[in-house]
């Protein structure tokens, strides 16, 4: 069927349409047309009052552990299907299953499951791939992954799952790292620094191989001292993008925005780095086989380390409408199309144009989600 989108305030990259409109196909799965006025209905046509609301492309979660009670470690069909749909009620309507630092062959388990969702499709949110995250990572810069697991870099593990691996998060200074940094590059998978120790100047060696993406920037990683700026300075010296989680608890505010500024919006992914808990109560969960505890908004290890978050990408939305002057398709884009082009996807994904696949979200004028669409299906709790 095809569905019209009334009276929206319609987010493009560089401005808003007021009182716009915009028509779709559910059969088709992707926008026919968005206009600056309102379009006139056709019969058989579903009409959609937005009623002043905001209408965004849908929301791209590229570090995503988990959601209502199930992680993708569990490598089951059922935990990603419940994590899309958690998703979606949030406006996320694509996203990359995160893996943890566990044994090979839970790595492995969870690598095929997501290859299998990818192809046969959830209820939720679409899966686009995966975000492998350690476990070729350093013990000194561990956060709330398991020691017991690591491993230095090599290139079997993952070569077998070279179609489903968009981003592997790992530490540059490792033996072994320079290798596999170039063979994803070749293969046109991200390599991205996080949980290491490396220098500024060991960087720079893997940014040349091709390691172009910083993970959870300043989180688990060196920091900026004048003299040794580490990989926060090291992010800041490069057109490299980084990833941020705007929930206000990994860093302060003023810390979100003058990253934004320095970075540009167009180098900043908004991520959630949710975990099981996410859509949930506070309370006692686990994260890579450890406990978790939630309390306060925020997710940590007993020993206090934050373990991801419990933050959904909307509220991140609504959490820098908050804190910085950036205007509302700046900080869409952070969400939608900086995210859709580091995944080469951008051809399809992150715009509201004619063409591209029908995944919107329609928010109130608060910014809460009132209905999320994945290829032109309203997608319902």
């Amino acid at each position: 069927m095809r569905k019209i989108i009334k009276n929206a305030n319609i987010i493009l990259e560089d401005r808003i349409i007021n009182n716009g409109s915009l028509i779709f196909s559910e059969a088709e799965a992707e926008i026919e047309k968005v206009a600056a006025y309102n379009l006139s209905e056709e019969a058989e046509m579903e009409v959609i009052d937005a009623r002043g609301g905001y209408l965004a492309p849908g929301m791209i979660d590229t570090h995503i552990h988990g959601g209502g009670g199930f992680d993708t470690m569990d490598a089951s069909a059922e935990a990603l299907n419940k994590i899309s749909k958690v998703l979606a009620s949030h406006g996320v309507t694509s996203f990359l299953p995160t893996t943890m630092t566990m044994a090979r062959d839970k790595i492995q388990a969870a690598l095929q499951n997501i290859r299998q969702a990818k192809k046969e499709g959830t209820d939720g949110a679409q899966v686009l791939g995966t975000h492998v995250e350690g476990p070729f990572i350093s013990p000194d810069y561990i956060g709330a992954q398991n020691s017991e697991n690591l491993i230095k870099p090599e290139l079997e593990l993952l070569r077998d799952f070279y179609d489903v691996v968009e981003i592997v998060t790992m530490a540059p200074e490792v033996e072994g790292a320079l290798a596999l940094i170039e063979e994803l590059n070749e293969h046109k998978i991200t390599a991205s620094a996080g949980h290491s120790a490396a220098t500024y100047e060991e960087f720079q060696q893997a940014y040349q191989a091709g390691m172009d993406h910083f993970t959870h920037l300043y989180n688990a990683m060196t920091g900026l001292h004048h003299r040794k700026p580490g990989l926060v300075g090291a992010a800041f010296d490069s057109e490299a993008t980084v990833e941020l989680i705007v929930d206000l608890i990994h860093h302060h505010q003023a810390v979100d925005r003058f990253t934004i500024q320095a970075k540009g919006v167009d180098r900043v992914i908004l991520v959630s780095d949710g975990m099981e808990a996410t859509g949930l109560e506070e309370g006692e969960y686990e994260l890579g086989g450890q406990k978790v505890i939630v309390k306060d908004g925020a997710a940590r290890l007993e020993s206090g380390v934050l373990a991801g978050s419990v933050l959904t990408l909307d509220q991140a939305v609504r959490n820098l409408l908050e804190v910085t002057d950036l205007t509302v398709p700046e900080i869409f884009r952070m969400v939608t199309l900086n995210p859709a082009e580091k995944l080469n996807l951008a051809h399809k994904l992150g715009r509201l144009k004619s063409g591209y696949q029908a995944d919107l979200v329609l928010f109130d004028q608060n910014f809460k989600v009132q209905k999320t669409f994945v290829k032109g299906k309203e997608i319902r709790q």
